[in-house]
Formats: structure tokens, sequence, C-alpha cells
């Protein structure tokens, strides 16, 4: 069956802030001096034994035996270094969600005591999201706030953690500026007074192929900041939206997405957002992932979400 990934997590502490920050020059020479030590070790032992086995072997085949290991292992080290600046690059710009839920009137009308998770608030579920522009926007699901969005009691909040642009990270509530469920689509609004944000860099979805990477940023179960990495499966797939009706266009990747992932950016190899990451197929009777997952296109995100911030809904129901 298909599970929309719902912000149904339920998370019994707030975890802990953590501003994204990257490595030095120095530690990444570190780091690359003492990977390419543990490697090169095993590669002298290997030499030493190939003469040993055959002495026969001529000093030049050895010394292109060792070439030809080092530069495989030079590929893998620059391979790892890509993800890790892409992810250093766009995990600043994905927010962690919380839908909030009102237990009973806070002793003081203060808004910070509404998103305090304490015997004031619960946490009714958690979700993903992704900095839109400096102004303070945020792109999510619609699933991810839609108790909030339907809320007619007044007692839902909506806490967003935040990362600016210098690492800083903080929290603030999210208004709803404009929702539309068919593409299963949100935009929140932020007061970011005082903080720089860093707005996601915008891909294309149209020009995807089969086969080329992407990488899911979000926080599955509460774990913040989570990276997992995978392929484009299948594209032009249809998923359901929350209002009953079918999402056409959808990205298939398998890429790990779970519950907690709603709502955040599937990107690129080059760190351009290509999706916003929304449903995978389940394990009937066991709520896993089977690694078919799926993304809203960002061609339809780019299209509907600026009728959002500005009207509120989507052209279609605006006539």
């Amino acid at each position: 069956m298909v599970m929309v990934l719902s912000s149904l997590c339920q998370m019994s502490s707030s975890p802990v802030q953590s501003a994204t920050s990257s490595l030095n020059s120095s530690q990444n020479k570190s780091l690359l001096s003492s990977r390419r030590a543990i490697v090169f070790g095993p590669s002298v032992l290997m030499a030493s034994l190939i003469s040993f086995s055959n002495p026969s072997s001529s000093p030049l085949s050895i010394h292109l035996a060792l070439a030809q290991q080092q530069q495989q292992l030079d590929e893998l080290q620059q391979e790892e270094d890509r993800v890790m600046r892409l992810f250093q690059e766009a995990s600043p710009s994905v927010v962690y969600i919380k839908d909030l839920e009102i237990v009973k009137s806070p002793k003081t009308s203060s808004g910070d005591i509404n998103l305090i998770e304490d015997e004031n608030a619960k946490v009714e579920g958690t979700g993903s999201g992704f900095i839109w522009d400096k102004f303070g926007h945020i792109v999510t699901n619609y699933h991810v706030v839609a108790k909030l969005a339907t809320d007619g009691s007044g007692l839902h909040r909506c806490k967003i953690y935040l990362v600016d642009a210098r690492g800083n990270g903080f929290y603030r509530e999210g208004k709803i500026v404009g929702v539309d469920p068919a593409y299963d689509l949100a935009v929140l609004k932020v007061d970011v007074e005082g903080y720089e944000l860093k707005p996601v860099v915008l891909g294309m979805s149209q020009n995807l192929h089969v086969g080329q990477s992407c990488f899911a940023i979000g926080n599955p179960y509460g774990y913040e900041n989570t990276l997992t990495t995978g392929v484009v499966s299948g594209l032009g797939r249809e998923i359901p939206s929350p209002n009953g009706k079918a999402i056409r266009g959808a990205i298939q990747t398998d890429a790990a997405i779970n519950a907690g992932n709603s709502g955040g950016p599937l990107i690129d190899s080059h760190g351009h957002v290509i999706g916003v990451n929304t449903a995978t197929f389940t394990r009937k009777g066991t709520g896993l992932s089977s690694g078919v997952n799926f993304a809203v296109p960002i061609d339809t995100v780019v299209r509907t979400v600026p009728y959002l911030i500005v009207y509120g809904t989507s052209y279609k129901d605006r006539f």
C-alpha cells in the first residue's frame, strides 16, 4: 500500500539543536591524510606480498599496480568529499517542523509558551521543510501541517527549527500562508528578524534521467539533518494526494524516505532541489519503507508556491 509520510512520528523530547558548520581546511587535510595513511599501509603490504609470491615481478609492474590502486583510492576520496560538501552546503536550508497541540491554557500570554513542549503542549507529529526565500517562507507538505490548517479550536501550533547563514540554530512559530492539498504543498512563514537565512537552490525536474544520483535531507523519526543517498528510480509516477486525487509526474527514488522526511528536499548532485519528498510504499503490516519512495517534482512546486505566497491558494482555486 502507499503510505503518505504523515507527521505522526511521536517524539517525547525536543532534539538537541545543532548548528551546521563546515569543516575547516586543516581538519579536511588532517582527515584526508589519516584516511590515506590507513589505506596506503595495506597497499604497501600488498606490494610486498606480490613481490614475495612472485619473485620475478619487476619493480615497474609493482609500481604500476600501486599507482592504479592509489588512483582508485583518490577517486573514492573525491566522491566522498563531494557528497560531504553537498550536505554541508544544502543542510542549512532544511528545517525541522513540529506540530504541537496545546493541552491546557498557559498561565501567561507569551507567544513562546505555546511552543514549549511541557505539560502545556504535546508533540502531535514531525516533518521537514526547506527555506524558500530570505523573507522566511518555508515550503513543506500539506499533510505535515494539515491539522494546523484545519484547526478550528486554535490549539495547534507549528514549531520550526532553523539554522541561519552563519550556522546559528534557533526556532520560531510558523504561520500558514497558503496550502494546496491537490499537490500536497504548503507554505509557512516565520519571523526572521535579526537572522539571515540561506534559501535552497532550485533545480529543474523536466530534464531528469533515471539512474542519476539524488539525495534526501530531512528529519526521519525526529533525527535531525539526516542524509540518505540513492538514484532517480523512475519518472512520471502517479501518487495519491491528500484530497483523494492524483499527483502526476512524481519522481520515484530509492533514497531512503521515512516518517519525518515529509516536506524535505530531494536534491541532485549539484545541490539543486529537484523535488519535495512526499510518500513511500510500505511493507504490508510493518509500516517500513520498501525503498520505493516519491517526491513532488520541483517544476510543479515552482508553479504553485508563488500563488500560495501571494494569494494563499493555488491558481486553479482562485477562479
